[in-house]
């Protein structure tokens, strides 16, 4: 495989993991007649990503600006590509590939923890489609403690969910870890593809499941009120900004009662939370059921849970306010979701550098006033 990298002033082993994961990513375009390597296009989008740009624009004032920089470690045989080449490179690309790029990085890179909470989640793309069209849809799997974004998966719609997790959960490492995800992937299929990767599951249960769901709810609901004692408790108290809220988990593995636990591989227990929430002066209580496969730990099962939530905070969060995808009008071909990989691979980076102690916000702006540290960042 022919290198990308420029090695006059950088050693191969610098970047390396990085480039030689995009060099794999197909480029879609006739190679033999092209004026920029598609590494190059990639690297340089992505650099502008994490000094706080976001459009093709961006990314081609970039790489003017920055160009002499770049080119100690990229070829760029002919200097900085246009606006109109990174458009029309980020529309023709496969994003199934090209995530499946941000997925071998952050494997070869990725510590594994002993029961890691994975938290499944999707996320639609509001502003990237045109009249008509359906609201683009990426299934993410967000790994909470090491804060990194495991994998992806782009869907037309939130449907087409349930059918892309499956896929999403193949292509990744879980052994070990406990898989959350809320009640639309709340399947039978679901649950036995987290079992045969050896990984464990709690999986969030509304209407969606029927008659599952009401004998769920029915015991569970049943047995808090006469206090009985095959339930373990636990509660918790948060207070903060005017406030205050109380979480109670309750788990069982008492499930003779339940008609299709058969149905549900590896199912061990259930569990409920009941979120007491009082903020100036009003009271809202909320009770969410879940189906397990966890044995009765109820500080294990406390854990998953509000690694699930945090997922909002921790990814989506800043995908909307700091990068700005919520905004984000880039809607012809597959630029959307080459663009949302493109940022999720950010966030990966980001995140894992451990040398500035500033927030998501303040490491855009480190990177792009200090091109070392830019640099510091991609060798992470």
């Amino acid at each position: 495989m022919q290198t990308h990298l420029n090695t006059t002033n950088v050693t191969q082993t610098q970047l390396v993991r990085l480039i030689t994961i995009l060099e794999e990513v197909p480029d879609p375009r006739v190679t033999a007649t092209v004026d920029h390597d598609l590494p190059d296009i990639l690297t340089i989008a992505l650099c502008t990503i994490l000094c706080g740009g976001d459009s093709f624009y961006d990314m081609e004032a970039f790489g003017e600006v920055r160009l002499d920089w770049l080119k100690t470690f990229l070829r760029l045989r002919n200097g900085a590509p246009t606006h109109d080449t990174y458009n029309r490179v980020f529309q023709a690309l496969d994003p199934e590939k090209f995530g499946d790029c941000l997925t071998r990085w952050t494997q070869s890179v990725r510590t594994v923890l002993g029961g890691e909470v994975v938290a499944l989640d999707g996320k639609t793309l509001r502003r990237a489609l045109n009249k008509g069209e359906d609201p683009r849809v990426i299934v993410s799997a967000w790994a909470t403690e090491s804060g990194l974004l495991l994998g992806q998966r782009q869907v037309k719609n939130k449907s087409n969910e349930i059918t892309a997790v499956p896929e999403l959960l193949r292509a990744l490492q879980l052994a070990g870890g406990i898989v959350t995800a809320d009640a639309l992937h709340c399947q039978k299929n679901t649950a036995k593809e987290i079992q045969e990767a050896d990984a464990a599951y709690v999986l969030a249960l509304k209407g969606n499941q029927g008659t599952a769901f009401a004998e769920v709810k029915s015991f569970l609901d049943d047995a808090i009120q006469r206090n009985e004692s095959h339930l373990v408790k636990l509660e918790t108290t948060d207070k903060e900004h005017g406030r205050l809220e109380v979480r109670r988990y309750w788990q069982t593995e008492k499930l003779d009662w339940f008609a299709d636990r058969n149905q549900w591989e590896g199912l061990q227990s259930v569990g409920v939370v009941e979120a007491r929430r009082t903020s100036h002066g009003k009271e809202s209580v909320e009770r969410r059921y879940y189906l397990n496969s966890l044995k009765n730990d109820v500080k294990r099962f406390a854990k998953a849970v509000r690694g699930h939530w945090g997922v909002e905070n921790s990814l989506h969060w800043v995908l909307d306010v700091v990068f700005g995808e919520d905004d984000s009008r880039a809607r012809t071909g597959y630029a959307a979701e080459n663009l949302a990989a493109t940022r999720r691979l950010a966030v990966n980076l980001l995140r894992r550098d451990k040398t500035c102690k500033r927030s998501i916000k303040g490491k855009l702006l480190r990177a792009a006033i200090d091109p070392d540290y830019l640099k510091l960042i991609l060798k992470n």
